[in-house]
């Protein structure tokens, strides 16, 4: 049986959350459940993909979703950034001005640093995810309570929650500089950011998440506010059905038309045995709350099933 999913409170209530993990564990279909819960709950939530293979849009049943944030389901928004149209939109956002950021921004001087400096164009995009962070309303209410940030696969994830300090220590005092502090301010804050780590229970990505988790807390002095082991298969051979399966395999005589059958289950014992073998080491390795996902079998994944995903973090 797979284990009640622990999820902390805290996580619910941050304003900004980046779902990081190897490329290939569901880091999409997480951040797409857990829009869902907090949006049943009442929430505005913005889901913010980076440059992304767009998927959201199939997962949820939507139309395709562009560099053009809008509503794709009651309480959830979405948007694809894409560098250069992220890093325009978020400079108009900071200067407020349309003429300011063309002064600023189209300047061949101020082009040329900014082309210069490192990681810019990740910055255009976490920076304009941060931006929508504080964003108010006219009546001074957040226009977001959660901005979930679908981020890159793990090494380009990793370099991309670096930006901001590679900024503080290169930009010269000025606006850019003070976005940068403003943003690291809130995502070393564990009561307002945190970083979700998606992995699948087996050997490579358990071993990365435990590295991850490990640079993320130490290089990087950010918080990991939880750890979702995707797509876990039910227990089915625990104890005395292991036993009594190992017992008929040994009995059986060769060329029964039981054989495949046995050895199928055979099959699905040895990656239960890999899965709880994985579950251990990464409790044993993070000490982050975690939520279990199970596997779902079917002819295809799309929003009926993004939806009983979502309870686990409900």
């Amino acid at each position: 049986m797979l284990r009640p999913p622990i999820v902390s409170r805290s996580v619910r209530n941050l304003r900004f959350i980046v779902v990081v993990g190897k490329g290939g564990v569901g880091k999409t279909a997480v951040s797409a459940a857990l829009a869902l819960s907090l949006a049943r709950e009442g929430k505005r939530v913005l889901v913010a993909m980076c440059n992304a293979r767009e998927r959201l849009s199939y997962l949820l049943q939507v139309p395709a979703i562009d560099s053009t944030l809008r509503t794709i389901a009651p309480g959830i928004d979405a948007v694809n950034m894409e560098p250069g149209a992220a890093l325009a939109e978020y400079g108009q956002m900071i200067l407020k001005v349309r003429a300011l950021y063309s002064l600023v921004f189209e300047n061949r001087l101020v082009s040329a640093f900014l082309r210069g400096t490192p990681g810019l164009e990740a910055w255009a995009m976490l920076g304009k995810a941060q931006f929508h962070a504080f964003e108010t309303l006219p009546d001074g209410r957040p226009r977001y309570d959660t901005v979930i940030v679908d981020a890159p696969a793990t090494g380009h994830g990793l370099d991309m929650l670096r930006v901001p300090k590679v900024i503080l220590d290169v930009a010269p005092p000025g606006l850019l500089r003070r976005e940068a502090e403003r943003a690291w301010t809130l995502f070393t804050d564990p009561a307002r950011a945190g970083v979700l780590i998606v992995t699948l229970a087996e050997e490579l990505p358990v071993s990365e998440t435990i590295d991850l988790d490990a640079t993320v807390r130490g290089e990087l002095g950010l918080p990991v506010c939880g750890v979702v082991a995707n797509a876990l298969l039910p227990r089915l051979f625990d104890g005395a059905p292991g036993d009594q399966l190992a017992a008929l395999a040994d009995a059986l005589p060769e060329g029964s038309p039981l054989g495949p059958m046995v050895e199928a289950s055979r099959m699905r014992r040895a990656r239960e045995r890999v899965q709880a073998e994985a579950l251990a080491k990464l409790a044993a390795s993070v000490s982050a709350p975690r939520v279990d996902l199970p596997a779902l079998f079917g002819t295809d994944f799309r929003r009926a099933e993004i939806d009983t995903l979502s309870h686990a973090f409900d």
